[in-house]
């Protein structure tokens, strides 16, 4: 028999109730980690970053002006947000997937408790109706003792007429015999 806890049911719809896992969908979706995934790649933001390099910065501010280095360290900076962005976004989705089981769990543990039920239900219904089966053999036995019981009456009723008939013979014979004598 199925059987499904209500505790261990409830749990699961709370949890995975739609507000929170729409949102947490609607946050996480693919096209926006993709972007962000895409532009915070590793080779993008490492190249960014080795760009930006002290060292690197301090040969050019030599050669270039200290705005070109400023820009390549807050592009350096921007990326390294970006990673931690998409990483975030990356644990998003995986907590939206999350959801949507927790609530195909919760769908799926609220047919078990409903099958259950209607189990219980015909298990209620077979007991019954074998009760309702001894019954009616029961009474088809006391049927057939109550037809034979009147077919032993019929013959009882018959043998009295006939002890009561022989029983008239005899007293009418033994009358006209006497007179007779």
């Amino acid at each position: 028999m199925l059987r499904a806890s209500n505790t261990s049911c409830n749990t699961l719809q709370r949890t995975a109730t739609r507000a929170h896992c729409n949102t947490l969908q609607r946050t996480a979706t693919r096209a926006h980690c993709n972007t962000l995934q895409h532009t915070a790649t590793r080779a993008h933001c490492n190249t960014l970053q080795r760009t930006a390099t002290r060292a690197h910065c301090n040969a050019l501010q030599h050669e270039r002006t200290a705005t070109r280095c400023s820009t390549l360290q807050h592009a350096a900076a921007h990326c390294s947000i970006l990673q931690h962005t998409a990483r975030y976004y990356s644990t998003l989705q995986f907590t939206a997937i999350y959801c949507n089981l927790l609530q195909r769990t919760a769908t799926h543990c609220s047919t078990m408790q409903h099958t259950a039920t209607h189990c219980n239900t015909l298990q209620h219904t077979a007991t019954h109706c074998n009760t309702l089966q001894h019954t009616a053999t029961h009474c088809n036995t006391l049927q057939h003792t109550a037809a034979h019981c009147n077919a032993l009456q019929r013959t009882a009723a018959h043998c009295n007429t006939l002890q009561h008939t022989a029983t008239h013979c005899n007293t009418s014979r033994g009358i006209g015999e006497t007179e007779g004598e």
